[in-house]
């Protein structure tokens, strides 16, 4: 046992030298990577794991990262948003040291892992920065990519597009920083324990939207037949009207950041405000994202005209933590 200690010591100490000599030099101030509303065009998947064992925690001690993951992920809502095209922009002035492109926008699920041959990353940019400072743009648009290795590029210029390359299963951009070889996390670029208070290395116009959020919706809405998730991405359910004789009303939503334990709340309200359907749910594990929905079948009657309200509510620990509203209108067919 004290042999153990003794190696865990030693470990330690190289750990925290390695560490210490990673902030030395003075970081890039770093802008928003992707052209987009964070909290509403975007959001942030995944953050920086900062436990050093098998379990996940991210800067703040929360579980909005997964095992191993060494960037940020900015995360598009739909994969329609992806196709109408969303820049990648440079986080810093610097140079273009590495690109590759060709790889194919198709979820890993579809794909399967043996036919990346390595190449988990997709289609990316690499672009080194003063004082041995990089940063990594992956799983890119394929054929979107507009530099080339030795460009000379400045902060915010486009890159290319989000894709849905490499080893990933929803449109979102991957994005690393390294001093170094040496893995960096922008939100807290000092070693030490989650939740320790720390200077990020954002640009301090990104200060308030950069704010961490655990919990949000990314989207909701209405359908009138049991909706699919690829079809709530599709946008396949944006509407904002449905005809009196529809088979079914139905609301839907996308939750980011659940919680084991979080009580989830769907409900259905008529034009009257009363109550049409609800359904309440409890999360037994942690999930990147919730697809749910509830609602209720016609009758033989139409449906009355008027406004019609989804309702999604989400409580953690006896506190709401999402209360968000969406209204679909019935017309006459």
């Amino acid at each position: 046992m004290k042999r153990a200690r003794r190696i865990l010591s030693v470990a330690c100490t190289l750990i925290c030298i390695v560490s210490a000599s990673v902030v030395l030099a003075a970081p890039p101030v770093l802008r928003l990577p992707i052209a987009c509303r964070l909290g509403d065009t975007c959001y942030i998947q995944n953050f920086y794991d900062h436990d050093p064992g098998p379990q996940y925690h991210d800067y703040t001690c929360g579980h909005l990262t997964y095992d191993g993951h060494r960037g940020t992920d900015f995360a598009l809502p739909t994969l329609k948003m992806m196709e109408q095209g969303v820049n990648v922009l440079a986080a810093a002035s610097g140079t273009v040291v590495a690109v590759r492109d060709g790889e194919p926008d198709l979820s890993i699920r579809e794909r399967g892992i043996a036919a990346l041959d390595g190449k988990d990353a997709g289609n990316g940019v690499r672009i080194r920065h003063q004082d041995g400072w990089e940063t990594q743009y992956s799983h890119m648009k394929h054929d979107s990519i507009v530099v080339r290795a030795g460009d000379r590029v400045r902060a915010g210029q486009v890159l290319g597009q989000v894709g849905l390359s490499g080893n990933t299963e929803f449109p979102h951009l991957h994005f690393s920083l390294r001093y170094q070889g040496h893995d960096i996390d922008p939100f807290a670029p000092k070693s030490g324990p989650c939740g320790s208070s720390q200077h990020v290395l954002w640009s301090a116009e990104l200060k308030k939207s950069m704010q961490y959020k655990p919990t949000g919706l990314l989207q909701a809405g209405f359908s009138t037949e049991i909706p699919e998730r690829s079809r709530v991405d599709n946008k396949t359910y944006d509407k904002q009207f449905i005809k009196n004789n529809a088979p079914a009303l139905i609301f839907w939503s996308v939750v980011y950041g659940i919680q084991k334990g979080d009580q989830v709340e769907l409900h259905l309200y008529d034009t009257s405000g009363r109550p049409l359907y609800q359904k309440k749910s409890k999360a037994t594990k942690n999930q990147a994202m919730l697809f749910a929905y509830a609602g209720k079948r016609r009758s033989r009657a139409m449906w009355p005209l008027g406004r019609y309200r989804g309702r999604v509510l989400l409580r953690r620990d006896q506190s709401v933590v999402l209360d968000t509203t969406r209204v679909i209108t019935i017309e006459a067919r």
